[in-house]
């Protein structure tokens, strides 16, 4: 029995591969691409302001070209550009103006879907955001509901703005990888 031994656990090892393997791919069948494009209406002035500034450097004026401004949002997230569109969803975080000469900010985002098709799931987006460049780009490092344990990124474009109003429509090209089933 002790020279069969060898030819067993060889067997075994074998069979536990290849059970690995069939495991990994039927996982990776899971896996599922999502892409999508919001539109962010921002609103930085007048009575229903959906960004403020609540910290910064003592001493120097609050803007977002002052390194150390912090900031907190609550934008509508709409289907299309126009504001009065289908609400999606809002964009609720934070960001901090953190490159010394005022062209970045540091962005911690939660997108909460409200509208049918994702209510109720998230999408949390975070990185080095190039305000004055037209596309910049943020990771997508989780998300809960439909989005459990997403990745991908996001890209920011300045879709329009109008200074006299304070209100501007970002565009953001959302691509992500989640599991479509968990257990």
């Amino acid at each position: 029995m002790a020279q069969n031994s060898p030819k067993l656990i060889a067997k075994l090892v074998i069979l536990l591969l290849a059970l690995a393997i069939i495991i990994s791919l039927a996982e990776a069948k899971k896996l599922k691409k999502t892409k999508m494009s919001l539109y962010i209406q921002d609103y930085s002035t007048g009575p229903n302001s959906t960004v403020a500034a609540i910290a910064g450097i003592a001493g120097k004026h609050w803007t977002v070209t002052q390194f150390g401004t912090v900031y907190i949002t609550d934008d509508l997230i709409t289907e299309t550009a126009d504001p009065n569109s289908s609400q999606i969803g809002r964009s609720q975080g934070m960001y901090v103006t953190s490159g010394l000469d005022g062209r970045t900010l540091h962005v911690s985002i939660s997108v909460v879907f409200t509208g049918k098709k994702y209510a109720g799931s998230t999408l949390e987006l975070q990185g080095a955001y190039k305000h004055f460049e037209h596309n910049s780009e943020v990771s997508v490092v989780s998300g809960t509901g439909k989005f459990r344990f997403a990745r991908g990124y996001a890209t920011f474009e300045t879709y329009s703005w109008n200074t006299t109003m304070g209100h501007a429509v970002l565009r953001w090209n959302i691509t992500v990888l989640h599991y479509t089933k968990m257990y």
